[in-house]
């Protein structure tokens, strides 16, 4: 089995430079890889005690970064080397500052994975939450590496529990421990006869406590806002923004909107603009604006919604209309705001919890979207009440990293400081 998949990775390897040539993000993704070794052997040397964090993308980024963080408080004299497969996590987070080096992951060839590994010489690996790469784990397995799973979830309709699963069943014997998010997932690995395994929960809810302690001021926020609610759109797709252009350009109450589409492509942006017909500013157009005087903020660029957030009174959430589904929901969580979201969102434990504590609010259509804003925005102490709900579930389940670094402790007594 292990011959025919490798196989199918050189084919797999020899298509996408061929759809490469018409697709940019494939252009990316191939593109970048080119460079690894030789950045890996630039910025890492044969002496370096170094940890491997490997995430698929940019969700599981911010959802390892939290252990990242401890993990080189604890090691500082060890470099954090950090892979990526896909472009959307790799092009936005190939400038962080918390790691040593940061590349793409090599497809999964034996050979890849050996020279990885030689260059790398890693003293611990560690997965966030998926992607379990043959090559990769065996040469680990090889290596005696101590290799973790972090804020691990698993699912019954997955390949690993299937009558046919057997190849991927085996790349599990790999792992060191299994650090999951909830007793599913322990149930399920206890099954497969895997004892190395604790429900840790979901490291996310650690990053997001973070974001408190940090200065959220956007002056230009603030002046928008002018003490008026406001509903923050959060990564939306065109799905989200037809329902909600269709509540914006029809509501009657005094509330102002600012949307921060998950693509902002200036023909997009453009067209999205071109629906509203209340007064309607963007970012790149705000100076020299008075703010205040707008109803509408379209924000077409990256990195500051996590701040916008903290001006909400009410968040909606988008991706719950698409597929795999929302988009994180425990940013605006953790200011204490309400949230709404689309239909899709099963796959996302959190979002299941929150719509089930009614702290989230799941619509499917546009009289569901105007009855829940209608409501939020008229009734305070309901506004607040689902703002609390989502609040403490934060602050409920803080704590996953902690209890990490402690196991990891116990069961890495060699690993030098």
């Amino acid at each position: 089995m292990l011959f025919l998949y490798n196989i199918l990775i050189t084919i797999t390897a020899l298509l996408l430079k061929f759809v490469a040539l018409f697709n940019p993000k494939i252009k990316l993704f191939v593109a970048g890889r080119k460079t690894v070794f030789k950045t890996l052997s630039l910025k890492i040397n044969g002496n370096d005690k170094t940890i491997w964090f490997h995430a698929a993308s940019l969700g599981e980024y911010e959802q390892g970064l939290p252990v990242i963080e401890k993990i080189k408080e604890k090691y500082p004299s060890h470099k954090i080397v950090l892979t990526f497969f896909s472009p959307s996590g790799y092009e936005v987070r190939k400038n962080n500052t918390i790691t040593d080096a940061t590349v793409y992951l090599p497809l999964d060839t034996k050979k890849n994975a050996q020279k990885f590994l030689k260059l790398v010489h890693p003293e611990m690996a560690f997965f966030i939450k998926y992607e379990y790469w043959p090559n990769y784990l065996n040469e680990l397995h090889k290596l005696k590496t101590p290799t973790y799973l972090i804020s691990g979830i698993f699912r019954e309709n997955q390949v690993f529990f299937k009558w046919y699963g057997q190849f991927y069943r085996n790349a599990l014997n790999t792992f060191t421990f299994f650090f999951v998010q909830n007793e599913l997932s322990k149930k399920l690995l206890n099954q497969l006869n895997k004892t190395n395994v604790i429900v840790s929960g979901d490291t996310r809810f650690d990053r997001v406590v973070t974001i408190l302690e940090k200065n959220n001021t956007l002056d230009f926020i603030s002046t928008f806002k002018n003490n008026t609610t406001t509903i923050v759109v959060g990564s939306s797709w065109p799905k989200d923004e037809e329902l909600l252009i269709d509540y914006i350009n029809t509501t009657t109450q005094k509330v102002k909107f600012i949307i921060a589409p998950h693509n902002i492509k200036s023909e997009q942006i453009e067209k999205l603009k071109n629906t509203i017909n209340k007064k309607t500013v963007l970012f790149s157009e705000k100076e020299n604006k008075n703010l205040a005087d707008f109803e509408v903020f379209i924000i077409d660029t990256i990195g500051i919604l996590t701040k916008i957030y903290s001006y909400a009174n009410i968040a909606y959430v988008g991706g719950g209309f698409g597929n795999p589904g929302v988009h994180n929901i425990l940013e605006p969580a953790t200011f204490g705001v309400p949230i709404v979201i689309g239909p899709n969102y099963s796959h996302f434990a959190e979002a299941v919890d929150l719509v089930n504590l009614e702290g989230c609010t799941s619509i499917n259509n546009n009289q569901e979207l105007s009855e829940i804003f209608n409501s939020l925005i008229t009734e305070e102490t309901h506004c607040k009440k689902k703002g609390g709900i989502c609040k403490n579930f934060v602050n409920k389940n803080k704590g996953a990293t902690s209890l990490i670094l402690e196991k990891i402790a116990t069961l890495n007594t060699k690993i030098e400081f």
